[in-house]
């Protein structure tokens, strides 16, 4: 049995609710002390034990009389009601030194690599070609690309030739192949013709060929089933799947941000230059 010195333990499905997550989002600590006495049943004087302050000091904050604002008092808190670690990535705050037995696991809005989601690729357009125009580097994984890169009033067309003719920005494109069994599949899943389909990705050849004179751009053509939709600019990628229910510009679309250690990027960017290891370059 804990006692009156003893941090503070909610169960760990209390630190899921959708209340106290957006309560830790907002840095609202009386709503946490509310919380913590709804599903802990913790008085304020055990609230201000484990996390060392006066009970008078937890009553104001219960009552958003004072609000905390100091990083060393959230530590405090978030030390004294033992917060996994997604809750503290919420709160702002590093991981914690002790692991939770179980291991640790991450609400999306915690994870630091994914930073905004998009209803779809067009919520987006603003931000990527504003990106795509700074960047140095510029990598696609599209089907046929032409609502990307292929046509005048295409999402990224504008942004490809640079002042001074395009130095120094990198392109890479990777379509379906025209002649593969998996445009066949996808024209089936999107109720297209395999030939209307396979004449929009050598459009998208012949357009992006325009360009080789004005910036450094490849076209290669790889043969599997399409499921990922990515657009890199330097260090954010923007990510959409494609499904037989729609098309990669319909996904919702992540923006997912380099990281000394997330997984996504660097996954996708692995999984990006695998493709192009493998397939056949025609630009």
């Amino acid at each position: 049995m804990s006692t009156a010195l003893a941090p503070i333990e909610l169960p760990d499905w209390a630190w899921e609710r959708a209340e106290i997550r957006q309560a830790l989002r907002a840095r609202d600590i009386g709503a946490v002390f509310r919380h913590v006495q709804q599903y802990a049943g913790a008085s304020q004087a055990r609230i201000a034990t484990a996390t060392g302050m006066t009970q008078a000091r937890v009553n104001e904050i219960i009552n958003s009389r004072r609000e905390v604002s100091r990083l060393d008092v959230y530590e405090r808190i978030a030390d004294g009601l033992r917060m996994p670690d997604d809750a503290r990535h919420l709160l702002g705050l590093a991981a914690g030194r002790e692991k939770r037995a179980g291991g640790a696991a991450f609400a999306l809005a915690a994870f630091p690599e994914i930073v905004r989601v998009y209803a779809a690729q067009s919520s987006a357009a603003a931000e990527i070609q504003q990106m795509a125009r700074e960047a140095q580097e510029l990598d696609v994984l599209a089907v046929r690309g032409l609502g990307l890169v292929g046509l005048n009033d295409s999402l990224l067309r504008a942004c490809l030739p640079r002042d001074q003719g395009g130095k120094g920005l990198r392109v890479r494109v990777a379509l379906l192949d025209p002649e593969s069994p998996a445009l066949a599949r996808r024209a089936a899943e999107i109720g297209e013709s395999p030939e209307s389909l396979a004449d929009g990705v050598r459009l998208t050849e012949a357009r992006l060929r325009e360009l080789a004179d004005v910036c450094d751009v490849g076209v290669w053509r790889y043969r599997m089933l399409p499921t990922w939709r990515l657009i890199r600019t330097d260090a954010t990628m923007f990510v959409g799947a494609f499904d037989a229910g729609w098309e990669g510009h319909e996904s919702a679309t992540y923006k997912v941000v380099e990281t000394p250690h997330g997984p996504f990027f660097r996954g996708y960017r692995r999984m990006f230059e695998a493709i192009i290891d493998g397939a056949e370059r025609t630009v």
